[in-house]
């Protein structure tokens, strides 16, 4: 296992659509367990492929709070089954979109159907911060970021701001 670099806007890649894994095997559980690496070093509470620059359709999370008792989730070709029509907001950040967070509202619960780590279909039941979490990931699957539900002012100054951030490591 090892922890990968995470990609950040502006990017091409982050606005790629991942393509489905055809199946779960060594290979997907390796970018898995790098992915899981890569979210806990970051440190952040989910990460999709594409952010590591793997144009597939994974995603793993961790809601868990507790440093010692993780809990990771792993979600392979994952497609919501129901939004629930009540909405939440929650405040969202992204390792993609470093040191930027908004409160973005979402369907406060959903379902979810998709392989595990060992390709075995499952379903989820997702509400609160895990419903959010997993809509916002698949939005990575997607080529979208949490910022583009902002005005196009709010997104535009964050891109700007990011870019003025990636070209002063450029030149340092």
């Amino acid at each position: 296992m090892s922890v990968k670099q995470i990609l950040t806007e502006p990017n091409k890649l982050l606005r790629q659509i991942s393509k489905p894994v055809e199946k779960v095997g060594d290979e997907e559980r390796v970018v898995m367990d790098d992915m899981l690496d890569t979210m806990y070093a970051a440190p952040g509470i989910g990460l999709a492929a594409i952010q590591i620059g793997v144009p597939k359709r994974i995603i793993v999370m961790d809601i868990s709070r507790e440093e010692d008792k993780k809990e990771p989730m792993y979600f392979v070709n994952p497609v919501i089954k129901n939004k629930n029509k009540d909405k939440s907001k929650y405040e969202e950040g992204c390792l993609s979109v470093p040191d930027q967070f908004a409160e973005i509202e979402r369907p406060n619960a959903c379902e979810v159907e998709y392989l595990d780590y060992y390709g075995k279909k499952q379903l989820l039941k997702a509400e609160g911060l895990l419903a959010t979490c997993i809509q916002h990931e698949m939005d990575h699957l997607e080529g979208i970021l949490f910022i583009d539900y902002l005005s196009k002012l709010k997104k535009s100054m964050i891109i700007k701001k990011l870019s003025k951030i990636k070209t002063k490591r450029i030149i340092v």
